[in-house]
């Protein structure tokens, strides 16, 4: 009996691993990320790594073996592959990289020729904690993930998010996963109009937040720099906030809307007034060309004199918000012609009674 239930726990055991472990060697290329989301690269470490007495680099500068599995974090091989041409260091030092990042990869590739490959979701992340934020990401995590390692190899690899490949737990705080959170739905956002490879990719390396190679300070240093990069990108598609002064009753004002995204937008913008002093127009199906800025004529209607605000927000054809509104703020002196034509309208007919009124008294007083 006792034989029995070993053997039973090691069959279970087998059958619960990656497939490749019953036939060949699993070799894993990850590593937590080096390079900032606003392009340059944290420090110069990973040259190190990628050397061949380095980390990665024994993985590669070694005899070729086959029956083999490789197991590659996408958002790796793309950092690595940055560093091939011209790569900035956060610190402004020299970088030293290009000719071993340039080596690393045709090793690799040489390596892995006859080999099964694997691509990991993007960025590494911690599978159970990204299906528990945003499952609907880690898919593309997957998908984006298999595309780029594809690319970069020249060749068909693998994609299995059920495979069980990724290992590891990420120690990201409750504070950092709400970043992460807030980072991701304002790309989501920007993407429904925003049709941009770029946007894609810090899209997809957000992933990188949840990777469990990170350390405490690596997640703090990436999010808040991660953070910094999502607002400069969501700041490339607005609305130029304004103060205007209005003197007639019925006014067209210039409204500037700027895309500087290297691809062309279709909008529409909605003018929602807080107040009832004014009553004002919305856009829809704007063009905004790549890397320019248009100028619409906002038209307003002054109903009463006086201050208020119109919020104008940049939606998409769903009337969803995509980029946070700018205010624009409205003084008017002047009041509607509609308006005039009831008050004085008004103070005639009290005027009209008050004569009357004393035409009665005058009378009564004959009698």
């Amino acid at each position: 009996m006792k034989k029995l239930s070993v053997a039973l726990v090691f069959i279970f055991t087998f059958l619960t691993l990656p497939q490749a472990t019953a036939t060949g060697s699993i070799i894993r290329v990850i590593a937590p990320a080096h390079q900032s989301y606003t392009g340059e690269f944290r420090n110069d470490d990973l040259v190190q790594q990628l050397t061949p007495s380095g980390r990665l680099g024994k993985l590669v500068f070694r005899p070729i073996q086959t029956n083999q599995t490789w197991v590659i974090d996408p958002a790796l091989v793309d950092e690595v592959i940055a560093m091939t041409t011209t790569y900035t260091l956060a610190n402004g030092a020299e970088p030293s990289g290009i000719d071993i990042a340039f080596d690393w990869l045709v090793q690799l590739k040489k390596a892995t020729a006859d080999n099964q490959v694997i691509a990991l979701a993007y960025g590494n992340p911690d599978v159970r904690l990204a299906q528990q934020l945003a499952p609907s990401e880690l898919r593309s995590y997957y998908s984006y993930g298999k595309e780029r390692l594809q690319f970069a190899l020249g060749r068909d690899v693998r994609s299995e998010p059920d495979g069980g490949w990724s290992v590891g737990s990420s120690g990201l705080s409750n504070v950092l996963r709400k970043s992460y959170s807030d980072n991701r739905k304002a790309l989501t956002k920007l993407s429904q109009v925003v049709d941009s490879r770029d946007l894609v990719m810090m899209r997809a390396r957000l992933g990188q937040l949840l990777s469990p190679s990170l350390n405490k300070d690596s997640r703090n240093y990436f999010s808040y720099n991660a953070s910094k990069a999502v607002k400069d990108v969501v700041d490339k598609l607005r609305i130029n906030s304004g103060n205007y002064q209005i003197t007639t009753s019925s006014v067209k004002l210039p409204v500037t809307v700027i895309n500087e995204f290297n691809v062309d937008v279709t909008i529409n913008v909605s003018m929602v007034p807080v107040s009832t002093r004014v009553r004002v127009g919305s856009f829809e199906d704007v063009l905004i060309p790549a890397g320019s800025k248009r100028q619409l004529e906002m038209v307003v209607d002054v109903v009463a004199p006086g201050q208020t605000v119109v919020a104008a927000t940049i939606t998409d054809s769903e009337g969803d918000e995509v980029v946070p509104p700018a205010l624009l703020t409205l003084n008017s002196t002047v009041i509607d012609p509609k308006v005039t034509w009831f008050t004085t309208g008004a103070a005639i007919l009290l005027l009209l009674a008050a004569v009357a009124q004393s035409v009665r008294r005058v009378r009564r007083r004959g009698k």
